[in-house]
């Protein structure tokens, strides 16, 4: 099949684009990777979920993707960081690689086609630095080489930037102007190190992403992603080497994902300013919460439900109740779906707007299909928040309906299109994604603990519930259903016994 045009917000232009591919049918797809000093936070997450939902939508939308995802496992911070612990940097970078593939598989994130790391493409760089001394763009100078930026006149395109407004931040002798950026470091004692033909040392940030873009998708590509944070100086300098080595354009389209900023709290002030405005997640700040934290406490979909049902480009505010509300939000999806499920029933679209009447046109507007406005929301510039909203127009049609007496007499409409509809969005975006009852097995898992009790704890008043209702102890009973009410846990009997669920409504689980 035909892969499905998109439009994408391309930062280099401020504008939304037609997609226009180097290759018909594929995409090549670059997006900087972690640092790995430290374990990955929420901040992180946020562009992990969001390009690992782009990704799974352009496959399911029949295009051939190579996703490269790198690590930067040889920098100062990693340095720094293994300085003060007495680590080795080396030993250090691993154990946080391994952390952070263990924190992508909780997330439940497709491993990317490539996954380079910086220690391993060292021969590469030297390449692309050899190539831009030879051709008069970088120089040497005590051990390091810099890039001339005044030799791009093209600097400064991506981030609006002016390369004389720029200081020497690099605090390094050498350096011969201000805007000049380091692609080889001179080594220092104790330091990780290479030999190169100028002197032992070890690459600069920016040279890196360029080689091992330059290696895994050409000198060209389509495109390249990151946090919005990464614009300058990063990806600015990427440009500047990699199209000044190749004379070619480094990347036809520039997404950047908005950063998770942290509420504060903050209180409003004469004149309609904040005392203190929220602030971006940085360790440096230690506002940071932890991936591995909040899987302790939420199932994986309802962090990937936060950060999809906002637009990847806006920021996102985080406090403590952020994934509370998200989970709730995602737990009657879930709930609308199964009792889509339990009216069972076959049957085309056509069907489903005559049996559903009224409701149905607040899903199937003026004829249109759910697949049709959902596959719309996410050609123009990935608007994920819109397409998660027609799945609410969806289960607040099936709760409707499945109110009416006449879907209770026939035993159930024909709702197999709405079924299909959750399958579609699980399929494109990885929410919804699991059995019912295995998505509920894993909030009661982790919500009792939350609230300090165990499942032994909630089958023991269920059974003395059951007991008191034996006895016909009716007050006794109902006094052990509404204390479980008030820690959000419903009771729902059944013939064969009393199960439980967390209920859809709950917020109070915080961080």
């Amino acid at each position: 099949m035909q892969p499905t045009p998109f439009q994408l917000y391309n930062t280099m232009s401020h504008e939304i684009e037609d997609f226009i591919p180097r290759t018909p049918g594929q995409v090549g797809l670059y997006v900087c990777g972690m640092t790995v000093y430290d374990h990955a936070h929420i901040g992180h997450a946020r562009s992990m979920v969001v390009y690992d939902a782009f990704v799974r939508w352009l496959r399911a939308n029949h295009w051939k993707v190579t996703f490269v995802r790198n690590f930067t496992d040889v920098d100062d911070k990693i340095i720094i960081r293994a300085a003060e612990s007495g680590e080795d940097p080396e030993a250090l970078a691993e154990r946080h690689i391994q952390s952070f593939r263990d924190d992508a598989s909780g997330l439940r994130l497709l491993p990317p086609n490539n996954e380079p790391r910086v220690s391993q493409s060292i021969e590469q760089i030297q390449n692309l630095i050899r190539k831009l001394l030879n051709l008069g763009y970088a120089y040497v100078s005590e051990g390091s080489v810099w890039f001339i930026v005044e030799r791009f006149s093209d600097y400064g395109k991506l981030s609006r930037q002016r390369p004389e407004h720029l200081l020497n931040t690099d605090n390094v002798s050498g350096k011969r102007r201000p805007a000049d950026f380091a692609l080889w470091k001179a080594s220092k004692p104790g330091e990780p190190s290479w030999e190169s033909p100028w002197g032992p040392g070890r690459p600069g940030w920016h040279i890196e992403c360029s080689a091992m873009a330059h290696t895994h998708l050409g000198a060209s590509f389509d495109i390249h992603g990151g946090g919005i944070d990464l614009i300058f100086p990063h990806h600015e300098n990427e440009i500047a080497q990699s199209e000044c080595a190749h004379g070619l354009r480094y990347a036809s389209y520039w997404m950047h994902n908005g950063m998770l900023v942290v509420d504060t709290g903050q209180k409003m002030k004469g004149g309609g300013d904040y005392e203190e405005q929220p602030q971006k997640m940085s360790k440096s700040l230690g506002n940071v919460f932890n991936i591995r934290e909040a899987l302790e406490r939420f199932p994986a979909e309802a962090l990937r439900f936060y950060y999809l049902n906002a637009h990847y480009r806006s920021p996102l505010i985080w406090n403590d109740k952020s994934l509370g509300a998200a989970l709730s939000q995602l737990m009657r999806l879930y709930d609308a779906r199964e009792r889509a499920e339990e009216m069972g029933g076959e049957g085309q679209s056509a069907e489903v707007i005559t049996e559903m009447g009224e409701a149905a046109q607040s899903v199937w507007e003026q004829g249109r299909t759910f697949k049709e406005r959902f596959d719309e929301a996410l050609t123009q510039d990935f608007n994920t928040p819109k397409a998660i909203s027609y799945l609410f127009e969806l289960a607040r049609a099936i709760n409707r309906f499945a109110e009416e007496e006449k879907a209770l007499k026939r035993g159930g409409p024909v709702v197999a299109p709405a079924l299909k509809a959750f399958a579609y969005a699980a399929d494109h975006l990885g929410v919804l994604s699991l059995e019912t009852e295995e998505f509920h097995a894993g909030v009661k898992a982790k919500y009792i603990v939350a609230l300090g009790l165990t499942e032994a704890d909630i089958l023991a008043l269920i059974a003395d519930r059951a007991a008191f209702r034996k006895a016909r102890q009716w007050d006794e009973a109902d006094r052990i259903r509404q204390e479980l009410a008030q820690r959000q846990i419903s009771l729902m009997d059944h013939r064969s016994g009393t199960t439980w669920r967390i209920l859809s409504t709950t917020t109070s689980v915080e961080l």
